[in-house]
């Protein structure tokens, strides 16, 4: 993108998005000293402009207005510019996001937020059109009343930085706001209420945006764990009808495979094209939960076809996940994924044309933009019964038609694929690669897992110990943050329990060390290390916006090694985060959805379960497939052949020994353990004891 006659600072970066930036006219810089420093030398403000390399909006105010020469010449003049990757850099955005909102503004990107030299907000917006519209100012009339305000008006600058500065003050201190004998299932069942109330009954997911839905995965895993305590029929019913209204509406790529990032109608229908990891990861989990829940192997078909595209179009080759494809090509939205009823035609033979056609709702005058966005209305049952045809007949016409449009797209221009490998990002991947192996026992996606786990070990785990946040093009950058830590380390446990490789466990325990030394605050973690970059103001957060916090991870993450080191000092660093975050998670659990999952295992006595079984014996086959395929959110499991060293480098197992030369199962809670069994039922019994209904 620019001209190529222009070239600033941001030539240099490894990120896309910086990159993407690299030939406007605006003379940008990176995030760093050196432009502040001429800032202050020189008292001019500064733009400090986040975005990322798939957000559509970003590319649009780039091509109105910085790749015009002469609005740069305006900005450049009496500014100073900086460009920041959101994703490389999620301390910068948390906090100048979080200063638009106190502006009364909803905030998103490019998200344009002016500073000071010594970086306190005073003025700030999303997206500025080139010209007046939208309600909106121009942007060069944004630039104008900046630079004459803060040339001649620096008492209402400083009236505005002043305000701001305190707000953020004071909303990164975290003091707990309940005590920790008021924590209970009361506030999940509010949340299930919240969730009720806002439910689409008609095309399902929840109505909490005035006009987009994203998708909801982390309030569905939250749903399926209310529903597997109480029976709640409703909270089953809304996460099915919601799983499967997102998996065949427009919003997933009904050819490639895949979640984009949200539908811009309730609907589902007319997605906002660009693809993210993390949407698929928590979309894959919340889809092997529901088959864990119900039995019904649609949702693991829809898994594994998430799994199938991250394999093919953002995996690298040593393992590690690419970060997002764009919604763009060739400059338009969307014109990767949509298609005329023509050239379907073209491609396909008449028969398998007559059945794709209408089982992906396709017509001659389409449904956005005069293109077709596929999406699934009925089942291959009911076309069959409409076209009089069997229905395995219809579903091989339809693997064939997929197979050859999705060769056909191959060959058009694609979106742009932001390939850097971030740690948290690919944390959440793994632990849903890992669940999915593990439930369906699939050992190669076990090992998928595991090499992108090594990956991130090799790249991005120092020799000291330390996370870093982004690899691309042989380059580790960036501090990790509390949530590259906490993902990583739910990750390793994640694949603890699809492997019993005590390795993972000692990984995680490292990586939590970490976070206890260097992100600790008075009553919960910071999201950057003590030794980190010094910004205006350090946070703290527990909110589950698109992806877990770097609290609800922790909280997790400490309960479930309490678990397996018997160490309750691990327990009680979780029951400070929860603490930390009471009103929250007992007013308005909608909110910290991921947190709500940490706080059901603590709430439901956080089972400690160690298996052990004589080598090669199949009685301990029964277990493992109970353990390993049921919906057990209210337990953590090990388990250890009688006669390996693996048995005693796990607490929880060293003293458990085998009763009657069967495989036998320990129930404990804190370290007391019931009587041990030895069936898979009597464990299950065990296991369900605290549902108020079977």
């Amino acid at each position: 993108m620019g001209d190529p006659k222009y070239t600033n600072q941001l030539i240099h970066e490894k990120s896309p998005y910086l990159l993407q930036h690299a030939h406007n006219p605006v003379n940008w810089y990176p995030w760093g000293d050196e432009a502040f420093a001429l800032a202050k030398k020189e008292n001019k403000p500064v733009l400090v402009s986040i975005g990322y390399a798939t957000c559509h909006w970003c590319h649009v105010m780039e091509r109105e207005s910085f790749e015009d020469p002469e609005l740069a010449e305006l900005l450049n003049a009496n500014f100073y510019a900086i460009k920041v990757d959101r994703e490389e850099r999620p301390d910068v955005d948390g906090i100048y996001m979080k200063a638009i909102q106190a502006l009364g503004q909803q905030g998103g990107w490019p998200l344009n937020v002016f500073v000071t030299p010594d970086g306190v907000p005073f003025y700030g917006g999303t997206y500025f059109p080139p010209m007046k519209k939208f309600n909106l100012p121009s942007f060069a009339d944004v630039l104008r009343f900046l630079d004459n305000t803060w040339k001649n008006d620096q008492a209402k600058v400083a009236k505005q930085t002043e305000g701001l500065i305190n707000y953020l003050k004071n909303t990164a201190m975290q003091e707990p706001s309940g005590e920790l004998d008021a924590l209970g299932f009361h506030g999940e069942d509010k949340a299930r209420k919240l969730y009720g109330d806002q439910y689409d009954t008609l095309h399902h997911g929840f109505r909490f945006q005035p006009q987009n839905k994203f998708p909801p995965s982390m309030g569905l895993s939250q749903l399926l764990r209310h529903h597997h305590r109480t029976g709640d029929a409703l909270s089953l019913e809304m996460v099915e009808n919601t799983l499967k209204a997102m998996k065949h509406g427009g919003i997933y790529d009904q050819i490639g495979g895949g979640l984009a990032r949200y539908s811009t109608d309730y609907r589902w229908l007319v997605p906002h094209f660009e693809k993210m990891l993390y949407d698929n990861s928590l979309f894959v989990t919340a889809l092997i939960e529901a088959c864990q829940v119900t039995g019904n192997s649609e949702y693991a078909d829809y898994a594994n076809d998430v799994l199938e595209y991250i394999d093919r179009d953002m995996t690298h080759p040593d393992g590690g996940f690419y970060s997002a494809e764009d919604a763009d090509s060739e400059g338009v939205e969307g014109k990767f994924y949509v298609w005329s009823q023509g050239e379907i035609e073209h491609l396909l033979d008449r028969q398998t044309a007559s059945i794709v056609i209408p089982f992906y709702n396709v017509t001659q005058p389409g449904n956005w933009e005069h293109n077709n966005i596929l999406n699934v209305t009925r089942p291959p049952e009911q076309l069959a019964k409409e076209q009089g045809l069997d229905t395995v007949v219809v579903n091989e016409e339809i693997a064939k038609g997929r197979n050859i449009l999705l060769e056909a797209r191959n060959k058009r221009i694609r979106p742009l694929l932001d390939d850097k490998v971030l740690t948290s990002w690919n944390g959440l991947m793994i632990s849903a690669m890992s669940r999915t192996g593990r439930v369906l026992a699939d050992d190669g996606r076990i090992v998928k897992a595991e090499k992108a786990l090594a990956f991130i070990w090799q790249h991005l785990h120092t020799d000291e110990g330390k996370l870093l946040r982004r690899w691309r093009d042989g380059q580790a950058r960036y501090d990790g943050y509390l949530f590259d830590y906490t993902s990583i380390a739910v990750a390793c446990l994640e694949l603890y329990e699809a492997t019993y490789n005590p390795d993972y466990i000692d990984k995680a325990a490292e990586l939590m060390q970490t976070v206890e030394d260097k992100f600790k605050a008075p009553h919960a973690y910071y999201e950057t290390a003590e030794d980190g970059e010094d910004l205006i103001v350090r946070q703290i957060s527990g909110y589950d916006g698109v992806e877990p916090s770097g609290n609800s991870n922790a909280a997790l993450a400490f309960l479930k090694l309490s678990a397996y080191l018997l160490d309750l000092d691990l327990e009680k660093r979780a029951e400070n985060i929860f603490v930390a975050f009471h009103d929250e998670l007992m007013e308005y659990g909608l909110n910290s959805p991921f947190m709500m999952q940490a706080l059901h295992l603590y709430l439901s006595g956080k089972k400690e379960v160690a298996i052990v079984a004589p080598r090669d014996h199949t009685s301990a086959d029964d277990m493992l497939k109970l353990i390993r395929t049921g919906f057990f959110p209210n337990a953590v499991f090990a388990f250890a052949w009688e006669d390996t060293p693996e048995k005693q480098r796990i607490p929880l197992l060293a003293d458990k020994k085998v009763v009657d030369g069967k495989a036998t199962a320990y129930v404990c809670e804190h370290g007391t353990c019931r009587a041990p069994v030895t069936s898979a039922g009597e464990l299950k019994a065990l296991l369900d004891d605290y549902r108020q209904t079977a």
